[in-house]
């Protein structure tokens, strides 16, 4: 298992530098080489047809070969001692590649809930890769949601239906929240011991690279993670933290958008002249990556702000999952139109980018939802109508 010294520790600072580290250079090149053989784009349109909840040697070699499953996870609990910024520029190369594995919803939105729960009984199998953790809410649940009352609890277990979970059709753990007599908790299931009270229901989901599933439970056993106001914190950090780093992988889907695209007008010809000799078209791509640049700096700032804890952070979440949302879908659709006619066939992946692009801008709460929580954390008054 490859190792991930920090590099620094502390508040982040006015001047943070928002650069690439060796580290996560090193980490970076590990990742696309790994990807670009187990995982290269031309293959995605043949696994999208697939029945597999995701690609399971691709999920093995990204835990036991690099050892990134785990990177925010302490050394003392199993994991890599890293933290976020190292795992946004994981999810980075991941939403390059379209990877169709459950990193965001295990060894993020899961693993945060863990972190902020202070459970150290679920932490090091979910590090480890061996078991795969899923946040029972839908996909598209924002930070500020109120507490979720789908599933109740009571003395006979948990009962309810969640429906278009992230993750869920993988997992062996679920963590649930859910509401009962005593208020809120969030509770862990074991799916496997769990049997026949948990049943899970794939839906036709726009990403076909990360499909989404029903849960229904009927007296499923579980076991607290934390209840009450505790409950609360730990589900509104997990979902914070999501939204943070799912703007890096968002930055990946568009990275890809754009390198691939320049690459085909410049092979492209028309006219008896390149297709990227256009004006028309040269332009279009130097704003899109204009916006990348943009995007690039918000979604590092996020993951750095989140890492060092800082008073920021969300604000930080909210402005990076808003920009980036829009930037993602804008350079996933200047790349079918760029491509052309063949832009728009199932053998050409960018349909699939498309998709991601646009499911993972209603995932963790919409662009508008999260600029309307940026006003308010920055007192921004409403508008007046």
């Amino acid at each position: 298992m490859t190792t991930y010294p920090r590099t620094a520790a502390g508040p982040v600072p006015a001047d943070t530098d928002l650069l690439y580290s060796d580290v996560e250079d090193d980490l970076r090149k590990e990742l696309r080489t790994l990807l670009t053989d187990r995982c290269p784009s031309a293959d995605l349109p043949a696994r999208a047809e697939t029945e597999q909840a995701h690609d399971v040697g691709l999920w093995a070699a990204l835990a036991g070969q690099l050892g990134v499953t785990g990177l925010p996870v302490p050394m003392e609990t199993g994991g890599a001692g890293a933290g976020w910024r190292e795992t946004a520029v994981v999810l980075e190369e991941l939403g390059r590649a379209a990877a169709p594995v459950p990193y965001l919803s295990s060894s993020v939105l899961a693993t945060a809930a863990l972190l902020a729960a202070g459970d150290d009984r679920l932490l090091p199998e979910i590090a480890s890769g061996n078991r795969i953790a899923a946040l029972a809410l839908p996909f598209s649940s924002p930070p500020d949601l109120p507490f979720p009352d789908a599933v109740e609890h009571t003395d006979g277990g948990l009962s309810g239906t969640v429906t278009s979970v992230a993750g869920a059709r993988s997992a062996d753990l679920l963590l649930v929240p859910a509401a009962g007599d005593d208020g809120p908790g969030l509770y862990v299931v074991d799916v496997a011991a769990a049997g026949d009270t948990v049943r899970r229901t794939t839906r036709c989901s726009l990403d076909l690279t990360r499909p989404l599933t029903d849960v229904a439970l009927n007296s499923a056993p579980g076991t607290a993670l934390a209840t009450g106001d505790e409950a609360e914190r730990v589900l509104r950090r997990a979902l914070n933290t999501g939204a943070a780093l799912l703007a890096s992988e968002q930055l990946g889907v568009a990275q890809w958008c754009l390198s691939t695209t320049v690459a085909y007008v410049q092979e492209r010809h028309q006219f008896a002249r390149p297709v990227g000799s256009f004006q028309a078209v040269k332009h279009r791509l130097a704003d899109l990556w204009a916006l990348l640049m943009q995007a690039r700096a918000v979604a590092r700032y996020a993951a750095a702000a989140l890492d060092a804890g800082t008073a920021d952070a969300w604000t930080a979440a909210a402005l990076a999952k808003a920009f980036v949302s829009e930037v993602v879908v804008e350079a996933a659709e200047a790349a079918l139109q760029l491509h052309g006619g063949i832009g728009f066939t199932w053998e050409h992946p960018v349909h699939l980018y498309l998709k991601r692009a646009k499911s993972s801008a209603l995932a963790l709460g919409t662009a508008d939802r999260h600029r309307a929580a940026l006003a308010r954390l920055v007192d921004l008054p409403a508008a007046r109508v």
